[in-house]
């Protein structure tokens, strides 16, 4: 079997405890090689529970193994160098009582910052000061004005979250979920620098 093979790697991978994984699970295949599935089944990596939760596979581990085991062959790479795989530990049983206890501790939370701010920006006085302008008379709680708005500060964080549980209203990603894509770029290229073995040998040889 002779030609070029171009390998194209997986950004992450999700696996579970002793998985083998195998060249298709992380990495694209194309070129000129007659058989491309017979190359996917080749045995890349055993996920074992030293691994924790996070390894890293880098491309010339990869390219090093398929180079031995198919000599004339040649591999060239695209995109990504490395393959973050992801482990999936077995999930235990969360208690009721410990769900309710920080569903209480959030909703009482959020509520009090929602509280503190119109405290802040004096929202009661701003409100009275709207009823005497619109209708000419003093009230203490005018809530014709109190209610809709209530209802409208409710409906206008589920709009912006764009989220209403599992409903998603439109496309556009909300602004949570763009700084949590950013967030997990940056622990990606975390994950890959402190978690890659060819860096970890780098680094042993510099403090040598």
């Amino acid at each position: 079997m002779e030609g070029i093979v171009y390998l194209r790697l997986k950004k992450k991978l999700y696996v579970t405890e002793h998985t083998t994984v195998l060249l298709k699970d992380i990495a694209v295949l194309s070129g000129t090689a007659p058989d491309t599935q017979k190359l996917g089944e080749t045995h890349i990596y055993q996920v074992t529970p030293e691994d924790q939760n996070v390894s890293v596979i880098d491309i010339f581990t990869v390219i090093d193994k398929l180079t031995v085991l198919y000599p004339k062959l040649e591999f060239q790479h695209v995109g990504s160098a490395q393959t973050i795989l992801m482990i999936e530990k077995k999930r235990k049983n969360v208690p009721i009582l410990l769900v309710t206890l920080i569903w209480l501790l959030l909703f009482i939370g959020s509520a009090m910052a929602i509280m503190n701010f119109h405290y802040d920006v004096s929202m009661q006085e701003v409100q009275q000061r709207l009823h005497y302008l619109l209708t000419g008379e003093n009230k203490e709680y005018p809530l014709w004005l109190q209610i809709p708005y209530s209802f409208g500060l409710g409906i206008g964080m589920i709009l912006f979250f764009n989220h209403l549980f599992k409903k998603r209203f439109n496309e556009e990603p909300s602004p949570l979920e763009v700084e949590i894509y950013k967030y997990q770029q940056d622990l990606d290229s975390y994950v890959t620098y402190h978690e890659n073995e060819l860096n970890k040998e780098h680094g042993s040889h510099h403090s040598q």
